[in-house]
């Protein structure tokens, strides 16, 4: 799939509301809409998850997006069930909140090709029952946020995270992989790329210095708190 400057600015519109692109988003999607191996390192507050929202509506099948919180994933899908007029199942969260009628609207959703987006804990896609169910329809790509969990140098090691690579050969043959993290030293960054078997992606790292912030010291006055304000 390939789409020009003109379609993906007016797609970025029409479902975000952006005029434009932020930074490196524009050439990391276009490189996950084409289907390659993507390794995106961006500060927080860069516009990670918009390098796979985007792409993930655009093209054919369900985004499997692999987050280590309950909280940012219901963030995430609340957010993007506000942005589309249709279906609140364009984005669904699979994990052990959910009750059985809950699992099953979800997968319901995938079969009928209204959830572009399907956000999983990485303990939940060890679990058989959704390996099986998952193999039976079209993935369009795996996202894997917060990749710095893979690594065992890293400060948020997830043990279930260094099992992802097994669990999506097993999902289907050649889905793309899309890894993003904010931080990665280089040590960490070897480790992601090893573990996920993606030693081909493309590298998108943006600049982590921010001119907007600076550290300032003032003498103290009487008016503490109007002065912090």
């Amino acid at each position: 799939m390939v789409l020009n400057d003109t379609e993906l600015q007016t797609s970025l519109k029409k479902y975000f509301g952006f005029s434009s692109f932020k930074g490196l988003q524009e050439k990391v999607i276009k490189n996950v809409i084409e289907g390659n191996n993507t390794f995106v390192i961006m500060p927080t507050g860069g516009g990670k998850s918009l390098c796979y929202q985007l792409p993930a509506l655009l093209k054919e099948g369900t985004a499997i997006v692999v987050s280590p919180l309950i909280a940012l994933m219901k963030n995430q899908v609340d957010a993007l069930r506000g942005i589309s007029t249709n279906e609140d199942g364009v984005a669904h969260v699979l994990n052990s909140s959910l009750n059985k009628s809950e699992v099953k609207q979800v997968k319901q959703d995938i079969v009928d090709g209204i959830t572009k987006l399907l956000y999983v804990a990485p303990e939940s896609l060890t679990k058989e029952e959704y390996i099986k169910f998952l193999q039976s329809v079209k993935i369009s790509f795996v996202a894997i946020d917060e990749a710095h969990c893979i690594s065992e140098w890293g400060h948020d090691f997830r043990p279930e995270y260094r099992n992802l690579r097994p669990i999506i050969d097993r999902l289907g043959e050649n889905i793309p992989i899309i890894g993003l993290t904010a931080t990665a030293t280089p040590k960490v960054q070897e480790d992601i790329v090893k573990n996920l078997g993606i030693q081909d992606a493309a590298l998108f790292k943006a600049s982590f210095n921010r001119p907007n912030l600076f550290y300032e010291v003032r003498p103290k006055t009487k008016n503490v708190e109007a002065d912090i304000i």
